[in-house]
């Protein structure tokens, strides 16, 4: 029988019907996920329609998720990342919500010191579990949205809740009714959705949420949580763990609009930012990050990689201001002792740095041969070098570029004090060094052996 699906504005014609399936024992896809061993990745070939919406933003849990894998910052540094994120996001919300914790005073307190503020974005929100007790916290702290845990999967369902699937969703389901009656957004974190029954569980629950909306017309968000970094952004992989999937079939089968679909995940398996994006480009408004990725175990996609990523998608026209990543990074290391891998994209201390003789040379040439984008404009981050036998000449030119400005340009690797330079840094390694060669070090070789060439071009280091 064909039904009209206003999303979509076609007809349906398709055998699915929704149904909750409740069975008396779980399914655990134990084909998929046998435990002994690696999750699988089953393949139906069945291709979905890519539907990006027409606006996207981001949302943060760096003061939820973020803070369950870290030392619990403090009143003071939840306010001044706060104000970070506020400027990163620029003046349209880019970076539209922040979640928060609300259990402890202090959880209180700095959510207190935020609304103060009085930003319109990131707008604060909640996070609390699906129980009248939590709701009542959400409610005292004036919020105007708060997320509830729904867990979805037959491993929390019934190895964790100890329940049964339509009990669970009754229970859910009262308590979001409660949250709507005292005017409260609800929105709906599907825990554990890349290994959930997707069209015994997800799709019923979310049908009976878009029924109660449109009941009560009022909004019912709902955030598709990778719960175990499980999810996959490759086309025609089967479900639970299609990423394309989960999407599509939320709007599709539920009806779930895309401002209302929010993508949660974590990088266990090293796809967090590819599957977050992947939600966007298949239907999903918002993508849920963390600053530097720090969340749950392995961690949430990187608040500063989603912005790029948006970037990529929408340009600039919202007033996005990159240079804040970096301000975000040195607050980390500075005033948390946070230690940011080097090698970490965008945050890292050498992430735009070379230590190929090869790529120096290139750097030399043209900056954008070897550079992602004008990461000293974006970022206020110029191209480096480290140097160490592999440099070469060109490494030693640069080093003398970055330190003294461009138009040191004079200065090429034909330069015999360049030459000189170059020996004793061979020699050092020649002597079994290890390390990189300081600044402190390169500065005594320069003004040693390119001291003629300094007075002469009137330049200092």
């Amino acid at each position: 029988m064909l039904e009209f699906n206003p999303g979509y504005n076609t007809f349906n014609a398709d055998s699915y019907t929704v149904h909750l399936e409740d069975p008396s024992e779980p399914d655990l896809f134990r084909d998929v996920f046998p435990y002994a061993e690696a999750p699988r990745l089953g393949f139906n070939h069945r291709l979905v329609p890519m539907r990006t919406p027409r606006e996207i933003w981001i949302t943060d849990t760096s003061f939820r998720d973020g803070q369950q894998s870290m030392p619990p910052y403090t009143v003071k540094q939840v306010v001044d990342l706060y104000k970070m994120l506020h400027r990163l996001g620029g003046p349209k919300g880019v970076i539209r919500q922040a979640e928060f914790f609300l259990y402890t005073r202090k959880d209180r307190q700095a959510m207190d010191e935020v609304l103060a503020l009085g930003y319109e974005f990131p707008e604060v929100t909640g996070w609390i579990r699906a129980n009248r007790k939590d709701l009542q916290m959400a409610r005292d702290a004036g919020l105007k949205e708060t997320g509830i845990l729904t867990s979805c999967s037959d491993y929390h369902i019934f190895l964790k809740l100890r329940k049964r699937r339509k009990e669970v969703m009754n229970d859910y389901i009262g308590v979001i009714r409660d949250a709507i009656e005292v005017g409260i957004t609800p929105r709906c974190h599907f825990e554990d959705a890349t290994r959930a029954d997707f069209y015994g569980f997800v799709v019923p629950f979310a049908h009976e949420l878009m029924k109660l909306a449109e009941e009560s017309k009022t909004v019912i968000k709902i955030r598709v949580c990778d719960t175990l970094g499980l999810g996959v952004p490759f086309p025609g992989v089967a479900m639970p763990r299609s990423v394309p999937g989960l999407i599509y079939g939320l709007a599709y089968y539920a009806g779930v609009p895309s401002e209302w679909m929010e993508w949660h995940g974590h990088n266990d398996l090293h796809l967090v930012t590819a599957n977050a994006v992947t939600a966007w480009l298949y239907g999903c408004s918002a993508a849920n990050g963390t600053i530097l990725g720090i969340g749950e175990r392995t961690g949430n996609p990187p608040l500063e990689g989603l912005v790029l990523s948006y970037l990529q998608l929408r340009g600039n026209d919202a007033g996005v201001d990159t240079t804040v990543i970096t301000e975000i990074a040195r607050y980390f290391e500075k005033e948390l002792h946070f230690k940011i891998p080097a090698n970490q994209p965008l945050v890292g201390e050498d992430f735009n740095m070379t230590r190929a003789g090869i790529h120096a040379d290139g750097l030399l040439k043209n900056e954008e041969i070897y550079n992602i984008f004008d990461t000293a404009s974006l970022l206020n981050r110029p191209v480096s070098v480290a140097i160490t036998d592999k440099s070469g000449l060109s490494g030693v030119v640069l080093w003398v570029h970055n330190k003294i400005g461009r138009g040191s340009s004079s200065l090429t690797k034909e330069h015999p004090g360049v030459k000189a330079i170059h020996e004793w840094i061979c020699r050092e390694y020649e002597h079994d060094r290890t390390t990189s060669i300081s600044d402190r070090e390169m500065v005594e070789q320069v003004r040693t052996h390119l001291s003629d060439w300094l007075k002469e071009s009137g330049f200092e280091v």
